[in-house]
């Protein structure tokens, strides 16, 4: 596993997954594209982490990675944290798509307007809330439910769950600051549930920027052709009226305003 903000990220809104997702790269790209795509978010992907696990070099890997880049396939850039302090930082991302994009569909998700996935509800019986909530007496041994309890009060921990709240956050809420007895647990874990249930988070666009592949240089994500700048495409700047002048047109035009000034000055010195 990577570095937290550096491994794999799996984009939003990908097809189910066949046995012929990449059939249309060649073999040895094809190859590295399975393999990326069976590891889970966070992994890893970077050129030396590939080549100790790939029968492949790291200078093939590189161009591997930059083919299944312009297939649309990969996309590396960075993107703004928010932290729980309302301070923010910029962290390195590799976006992951098994189903191929078009630069205008990475354009689109840099901008937020690709909807992110709905989140899994088909994982096992116990859930993360019931999980917790079984777990409770660890903490607070006076808090401790019947698997009654847990089904039952399971519900409102997902709602906190659904406002971003983590673990930490929900046994703070249930533990701190106990009455001594407590007489019903279940009704006193419930009670704070409901009365100390956070606001929902502020959703603000995701801000994102992508990377040329080739030169690694940030810029705007309708610019990059299948994730490759112009600058790498070998096509040319435009061309601007307020271009500078070559050297030797600004001697020229120097020495013009040398010889009008001096014109000048004879015409006004009296004879």
């Amino acid at each position: 596993m990577a570095n937290p903000g550096y491994g794999k990220r799996s984009a939003s809104d990908q097809r189910p997954r066949t046995n012929h997702d990449f059939a249309h790269l060649p073999p040895r790209e094809a190859a590295i594209a399975a393999y990326v795509g069976r590891l889970p978010d966070g992994a890893d992907i970077s050129v030396k982490t590939l080549a100790k696990q790939l029968p492949y070099g790291q200078c093939a890997l590189r161009t591997a990675l930059n083919r299944l880049q312009a297939a649309g396939h990969l996309r590396r850039g960075r993107e703004r944290l928010e932290t729980e302090g309302g301070s923010s930082r910029w962290i390195t991302r590799s976006w992951w798509s098994r189903t191929a994009r078009d630069d205008g569909w990475w354009a689109a998700f840099t901008r937020g307007d690709v909807p992110e996935d709905p989140p899994d509800r088909s994982g096992p019986t116990r859930s993360r809330a019931h999980i917790l909530l079984a777990a409770l007496g660890r903490t607070a041994p006076v808090l401790s439910l019947s698997a009654a309890d847990c089904a039952a009060l399971a519900p409102l921990v997902e709602g906190w769950f659904a406002r971003e709240a983590t673990d930490e956050v929900v046994l703070r809420a249930l533990t701190e600051g106990l009455p001594s007895p407590v007489h019903h647990p279940a009704a006193l874990v419930r009670r704070r549930l409901i009365d100390k249930l956070p606001p929902e988070p502020v959703r603000r666009p995701a801000r994102r920027v992508l990377e040329c592949a080739e030169c690694g240089v940030p810029g705007r994500p309708e610019a990059l052709a299948g994730g490759v700048c112009g600058g790498c495409r070998g096509e040319r700047a435009p061309t601007h009226s307020n271009a500078p002048l070559p050297a030797s047109a600004v001697q020229v035009h120097a020495s013009e305003i040398r010889a009008a000034m001096s014109l000048r000055r004879r015409e006004r010195t009296p004879a």
